[in-house]
């Protein structure tokens, strides 16, 4: 059985679900499954020594010829929206022409990265006659919304509803991955017999604390390994808070020992740097994105796992860096939406605390208090690993990807493995 799927970012490069990817890959083709993949040379977050290779590297095979990847040339996204707007379509395009003359596919599978790449995939379906599976990642165009790219019924938010129209309707099966983004689409018309929950996992075995004195990246980085650390590790976009985080780091300078580390890439990383010259920031280290295999290491540099988020963000995202803090037996301090599901999730499992996303106030005194009881948070962390361990490990997770793809391909008449 052949999976046809059309990503616009594939190994070296790195995004917020590459280990995902990755994971799923793995199970599909121990399962049985054969998987063509069609995607842009690498561009994003690699090195010119990188790209510089791939130029020449057009078709690749893994896993004993299992994953067979087709590569075409295109040009690198920027970090204009516009720009990078006009990147995915162009990417769309090549893919459509090379994805409908693929060979016995029996399944297409998409996500939401680009919104347009459920369109993508719902002209390859009809074209291919094949059922399509969708997986929704992030919600669009409430996310633009969100992030005050857009305004809600705009003419941008208008074509964004139809571009989600579109692909609600021709996918066979839609995977959310959390039960607000099920009410979301279900307000829109989606059946529910048509969505399946499938909560992002977190591998439990390459995620687990590592001692402070065993981890090389204090030494790496010349970290000072008595201090006490709160870590963001992801995406610095435009979505996260990192305004108000530069505002409270500024008024807790007086600690001499609370340092933030902020690891990772993103559109907003620039004028962060700059924030945080002009402000004189000096207890906030901003570090590269790390190699997945480092991974373990990084969740564990911290004392805390920060997740923030500007307001109205958590009706739309459950960002999956979570389960990594909380398989490193990490406590999260979360700034986000306190009635969102990942708050419900905080405060049944007792792995953390979550303030509001728009309260200074409330995020210094939250600060302050794990770091003046240090050992209440180390066992919060603690039963955040517990939470991982008994709800979301890689198996549990990549079984129900595989359970719902076998359900449609017996729905569509093909046998499954």
């Amino acid at each position: 059985m052949k999976i046809l799927k059309m990503p616009p970012y594939y190994e070296p490069e790195q995004v917020a679900s590459s280990h995902l990817t990755k994971d799923l890959e793995e199970s599909c083709i121990n399962d049985g499954f054969d998987i063509e993949i069609i995607t842009p040379t690498p561009s994003r977050g690699v090195t010119k020594d990188i790209q510089k290779k791939y130029r020449v590297i057009k078709y690749e095979k893994k896993y004993g010829g299992k994953i067979k990847i087709h590569r075409f040339a295109m040009f690198g996204e920027g970090k204009n929206p516009a720009w990078r707007a006009v990147r995915y379509i162009a990417c769309q395009i090549i893919q459509y022409i090379k994805g409908i003359k693929v060979k016995n596919v029996d399944v297409i599978t998409g996500g939401s990265t680009p919104p347009t790449q459920g369109v993508l995939c719902s002209l390859v379906k009809k074209k291919l006659k094949v059922p399509f599976i969708y997986i929704l990642q992030d919600i669009f165009p409430e996310s633009l919304v969100s992030t005050g790219l857009s305004r809600r019924y705009s003419l941008f938010w208008k074509i964004g509803r139809v571009i989600e129209d579109i692909t609600y309707k021709n996918a066979d099966i839609i995977i959310v991955i959390s039960e607000q983004f099920k009410n979301n689409i279900m307000a829109k018309g989606v059946p529910e017999d048509k969505i399946r929950l499938i909560y992002n996992w977190v591998d439990e075995n390459k995620i687990v604390p590592i001692k402070r004195d065993d981890n090389f990246l204090f030494d790496k980085y010349n970290l000072d390994r008595e201090k006490f650390y709160i870590t963001y590790c992801g995406n610095i976009g435009h979505t996260q808070n990192f305004e108000l985080l530069v505002d409270v780091a500024k008024d807790l300078n007086e600690y001499e020992k609370i340092h933030f580390v902020l690891i990772g890439e993103g559109a907003y990383k620039e004028k962060l740097e700059r924030s945080l010259g002009k402000n004189k920031i000096n207890n906030i280290t901003l570090l590269p994105l790390q190699p997945y295999e480092y991974i373990a290491h990084v969740f564990s540099l911290g004392d805390v796992g920060l997740i923030i988020s500007k307001p109205h963000v958590g009706t739309n995202s459950v960002p999956s860096k979570t389960w990594s803090i909380l398989s490193a037996e990490r406590p999260v301090l979360a700034s986000f939406d306190v009635e969102s599901e990942l708050g419900s999730i905080i405060k049944s499992s007792d792995c953390g605390i979550i303030v509001p996303p728009d309260s200074k106030r409330a995020l210094m005194d939250a600060i302050l208090r794990i770091y003046n009881d240090k050992f209440l948070f180390m066992e919060k962390g603690k039963k955040g690993r517990q939470y991982i361990l008994n709800n979301l490990t890689r198996s549990y997770g990549t079984k129900q990807y595989i359970r719902v793809i076998n359900e449609v391909l017996r729905k569509t008449g093909r046998k499954g493995t």
